[in-house]
């Protein structure tokens, strides 16, 4: 997206084409009508990378046009307002200070709608003992945690997260959101998304599968409509963040098992056996639901056949595409329940889907 993309007044025309291009997509399927959850016009996006461009004694934050041309951010409108608050500030004293300024090459924000800011400054040379002094004096100054990064270096100026709050249907989740890591970057849009997980959902009772579940953003609020839930996650820094927000929220009916969904798929079909699942006894499980929230290759086919053996199939979609091939096999066996269209992303052709499917 390039500033020129960026236009309020004709969000809710861009929302309407979104909307009729994904009914002319899923025409093949039996649908329900679609709920949309519009984000909100600007301030959305909680996390944003920038290219830092240095010209003579001053340098700017930049990204780049179709053409790879860079092009000056002096706003950001679709970032949040935290952050918008934090660039300028954050970039004078860049261009103050020209240990902090030589050679760094890329700025990167995650905040949070609960106030908190991390900003990750990566660099095209060591970072010594002395910037990690500079970038101290910086994080008092403007109230955000701070991570250096160069070529085998990662150094943290106190800590490497932010924590996150959610709400979900009255209830607040806490959210461990970890540097460099995965997180939903529309929050708005998420909490529209976990609620509606959890409202289409209700009544599924038994035992849950999520496969791909990341820090626990879906698993937690997921929870309170069943027994139990087996949750697995192949990033070890996500697995992490998972059960330190497992703990943080008090729930006590998830475990997480550190495997791919493929891996975890061999072991529930007894092909092979993983040390990683010796905490967990398969047997112990009366799933009755699987919720997927897969990368935008969509499920492989294994994958797949393993959901339409579960009664209830919650799919979480970053791109349509394949999310249509996937349902082409699904709906051999189960129907579309519920269908819903989150606009994470304003301003571009993305489209986040979620659907609910029943066993016929």
């Amino acid at each position: 997206m390039t500033n020129s993309d960026f236009s309020p007044a004709r969000y809710q025309q861009q929302l309407d084409a979104k909307l009729a291009k994904i009914q002319q997509d899923f025409g093949e399927f039996l649908l329900p009508e679609i709920q949309v959850f519009p984000s909100t016009e600007q301030h959305y996006r909680m996390r944003a990378e920038f290219r830092v461009w240095h010209k003579q004694a001053l340098s700017d934050y930049v990204m780049f046009d179709e053409a790879k041309h860079p092009y000056a951010i002096h706003e950001f409108p679709v970032g949040s307002a935290l952050m918008n608050q934090l660039m300028p500030a954050l970039l004078a004293a860049i261009n103050e200070d020209e240990l902090l300024r030589h050679k760094l090459y890329q700025v990167d924000f995650l905040t949070t709608q609960s106030g908190e800011a991390l900003v990750t400054l990566i660099y095209h040379k060591p970072l010594t003992e002395d910037w990690v002094v500079k970038a101290k004096t910086l994080k008092q100054q403007l109230g955000i945690d701070i991570v250096g990064r160069s070529r085998k270096q990662r150094l943290l100026v106190e800590r490497d997260h932010v924590i996150e709050r959610m709400q979900v249907l009255g209830r607040e989740y806490f959210y461990q959101q970890v540097e460099a890591s995965f997180t939903q970057p529309n929050a708005g849009v998420c909490q529209s998304m976990l609620s509606w997980a959890v409202e289409n959902s209700r009544g599924f009772g038994g035992d849950l599968l999520e496969l791909y579940c990341g820090n626990g953003n879906f698993t937690l609020p997921l929870a309170q409509n069943f027994n139990k839930v087996l949750a697995t996650e192949v990033s070890k820094t996500s697995v992490d963040s998972a059960q330190y927000n497992i703990a943080r929220n008090q729930v006590d009916n998830i475990q997480i098992a550190r495997m791919s969904s493929e891996e975890f798929s061999q072991a529930m079909d007894g092909v092979r056996e993983f040390n990683r699942l010796r905490h967990v006894n398969l047997m112990d499980y009366n799933f009755s639901s699987i919720f997927v929230d897969p990368p935008r290759a969509g499920l492989d086919p294994h994958t797949t056949s393993i959901t339409q053996r579960f009664d209830n199939i919650i799919y979480i979609s970053c791109n349509p595409d394949t999310l249509r091939d996937n349902l082409r096999t699904i709906t051999q066996t189960h129907q579309i329940k519920a269908f819903a269209l989150f606009d994470q992303f304003p301003y571009t052709h993305h489209a986040e889907c979620g659907v609910i499917l029943q066993k016929k």
